[in-house]
């Protein structure tokens, strides 16, 4: 069926959708929606914008105003696709399923038969044991909280983890362990005594009471004892209303006698399906002996077990209230009319079981058309009604992948490439990454995704919000263990602008070196370079001090290594070493022109040493770059008008012609004579 014959339509809260039409743009997990100025109806204003350009057009006209200029309201509704994902008290759900999840996918594919069935039944009921514990955690809410709309919430929420675990644990029966016959209605019998609790209540009640029998309830707490195959519990009562009615003794003896002799299943290998059948079918003409000889004529009460042991359809609907349930109803039916059922008898007798119970009083509820398609093993159907009716993915994406490790869903695949186990994954995963945590648990669901599950992962991880630098590098380690590497570019030239915006020049030099992004790399070698011209020093000097190969992502930034290099020489008095360094960054045109000044005037005070430190070779190279400063700035008017800077080109040249005169005083010779 069309998705729109089966899912209700969504009412936006607050939204006035019944006067002007709404604009909407789809987000990964979340849908933008506002309204816009066109009416439902009446000529070409009525038309409904869709997309994200129109929801932004839209928006703006809203913001600015009607068409005749009067001022019109705003608003703008976030809807989100999986809203579960922020109930605080189901972060247990997520977080404990993902480690099971994980386990599931690093164990042994090896095992075959009975370890591997084994071991995927554990699996099950590793995760039907924290639905359970969230659903005891949420009670526990309930009941503690004293605001009302909170109590409901949880209370609402309880209710869908109680139907979460009954699905789960009748397909865990069905599909997983496969129960074969025998067995099946053992496992069947155990599904309803944990689930069907509304009994409980009246149980406690009766037996904490001085006198259980008689309690104006005892004979249903009896019956309910029954109905649910608990027979040394129905016994153990029945043997208190023995004691205090002793005429009943010996319609006691025979009823308990033939609750005693019942043949049961067995989960061992001790007897056969037929040995089974033989035996049920004599304890049957018993109970149909001691039934028309009138034996429990006396007391309804125990001639009502009696039909009930018979298998009496009408015997035990009349018990309906007590079971609450039709499947209770179905599995209590099987238990005393085929207990040897097969498998695939399920379907008729599930189908025939709800017809009865329901009695055309009221329709099938959504839960009861899912365990009727178990019940009818259509796992398919199973999980798109589950896809339909419940409030989140993550029901439905591991059960699936469960089923799927089972080998039961190998041969359906969808018609646009992926297969159900993905698409649903891939579902989970994306709501997962609308939190603002638990995103880290959907990049582990995206790996075992072999098909689209990358892709996914790129287009998503690009959208979390770096908030922090914690964070960012968080996000940085996940690309990286991926071979990411557009990603990692992207994240690290983000992060880079962010430092720069807030004139932290260290960590913004850091990530674009981690982006190898040469070109903000030299942007921001000028940013420190401009700082040091005006500040006189040097932010950030371990950084820079440590660079090592990372310098050659660009010439600026080898300059600025090797010009803090210059610096370090200098202060540690390895002048002839910073001497030749200062002359390299020069000759080898790394130093930006605008910067050449900079670089002649920290070559003043080595000029100026006692010790001659630039040899002649060195003087003359030092005076064309002067000269070629000094001729080659475009501004070279301005220059000479400025007297500053005159009188460090002037100074300059004086240190220069001394230091020659000095260096051919030591070298004896006079050059070109």
């Amino acid at each position: 069926a069309p998705l729109t014959d089966t899912v209700p339509p969504q009412v936006v809260p607050g939204a006035d959708s019944s006067s002007r039409q709404l604009c909407f743009a789809w987000g990964p997990a979340e849908v933008l929606v506002c309204e816009t100025l066109f009416g439902r109806a009446g000529g070409s204003r009525s038309r409904c914008l869709a997309g994200a350009g129109a929801a932004a057009r839209a928006l703006t006209d809203s913001i600015a105003g009607t068409e005749d200029g009067a001022p019109s309201s705003s608003r703008v509704f976030v809807i989100r696709r999986d809203q579960d994902i922020y109930i605080q008290t189901l972060r247990k759900l997520f977080n404990e399923s993902h480690g099971i999840f994980m386990g599931l996918q690093r164990s042994e594919e090896e095992l075959a038969g009975k370890s591997r069935k084994a071991q995927l039944v554990q699996v099950s009921k590793n995760y039907r044991s924290v639905i359970r514990a969230c659903m005891e955690d949420m009670h526990q809410a309930a009941v503690s909280t004293r605001d009302p709309a909170l109590q409901g919430q949880y209370s609402t929420q309880v209710s869908i983890l109680s139907a979460m675990e009954l699905i789960w644990n009748l397909c865990e029966i069905l599909f997983v362990e496969a129960a074969t016959a025998g067995p099946l209605l053992l496992r069947l019998l155990d599904w309803v005594r944990l689930h069907v609790c509304d009994v409980d209540s009246m149980v406690r009640e009766v037996l904490s009471s001085e006198s259980p029998s008689k309690h104006k309830l005892f004979w249903n707490v009896v019956d309910v004892f029954v109905l649910q195959g608990r027979m040394d519990e129905a016994r153990h009562l029945l043997s208190k209303e023995a004691s205090a009615n002793p005429t009943s003794m010996n319609m006691y003896k025979i009823l308990d006698d033939l609750m005693k002799k019942m043949p049961v299943p067995s989960l061992s290998n001790t007897q056969t399906l037929t040995e089974l059948e033989l035996k049920w079918q004599h304890w049957h003409e018993e109970c149909q002996r001691y039934l028309q000889d009138g034996t429990f004529a006396s007391s309804p009460h125990m001639e009502s077990i009696c039909k009930i042991l018979l298998g009496d359809e009408d015997a035990i609907l009349e018990k309906k209230e007590l079971m609450t349930t039709w499947y209770h109803f179905l599995v209590t039916r099987l238990l005393y009319s085929h207990p040897t059922v097969k498998p695939m008898e399920l379907r008729f007798y599930a189908q025939s079981s709800m017809d009865l119970f329901l009695g055309g009083e009221s329709s099938p509820e959504p839960l009861d058309m899912i365990l009727m398609a178990a019940f009818e093993f259509e796992m398919h159907q199973v999980i798109k009604e589950c896809s339909i009716v419940l409030s989140n993915w993550w029901f439905v994406a591991h059960l699936t992948d469960l089923l799927d490790h089972c080998k039961l869903l190998q041969s359906h695949n969808l018609y646009f490439g992926s297969n159900m186990r993905e698409f649903l994954l891939l579902e989970y995963a994306s709501g997962l990454f609308s939190h603002h945590s638990l995103w880290q648990l959907g990049v582990d669901y995206f790996d075992h995704c072999p098909e689209y599950g990358r892709v996914y992962l790129e287009l998503h991880i690009e959208r979390i919000p770096l908030s922090t630098e914690q964070k960012a590098l968080k996000v940085l380690r996940i690309c990286e263990q991926r071979q990411m590497h557009e990603q990692v570019r992207s994240i690290c030239k983000i992060m880079a602008m962010k430092a720069l915006r807030n004139n932290r020049l260290g960590s913004a030099l850091s990530w674009s070196i981690r982006a190898k992004d040469a070109a903000f790399a030299t942007l921001i070698s000028d940013r420190f370079l401009k700082d040091y011209c005006e500040r006189g020093c040097f932010s950030d000097l371990d950084l820079i001090d440590n660079l090592g190969p990372s310098m050659l992502l660009s010439d600026r930034l080898t300059f600025l290594g090797k010009y803090r290099e210059f610096h370090r020489l200098y202060g540690e008095k390895r002048f002839p070493e910073a001497a030749r360094l200062l002359l390299t960054l020069m000759t080898a045109h790394i130093a930006p022109c605008s910067f050449w000044m900079t670089l002649l005037t920290d070559a003043l005070p080595l000029l100026e040493q006692k010790e001659v430190i630039f040899s002649a070779e060195q003087t003359y190279e030092l005076m064309r770059c002067l000269e070629d400063l000094t001729a080659g700035n475009p501004d070279k008017q301005k220059f000479q008008d400025d007297d500053i800077e005159t009188t460090k080109v002037e100074m300059l040249r004086l240190a220069l012609a001394r230091n020659l005169a000095r260096v051919i005083v030591k070298e004896g010779t006079v050059e070109g004579s």
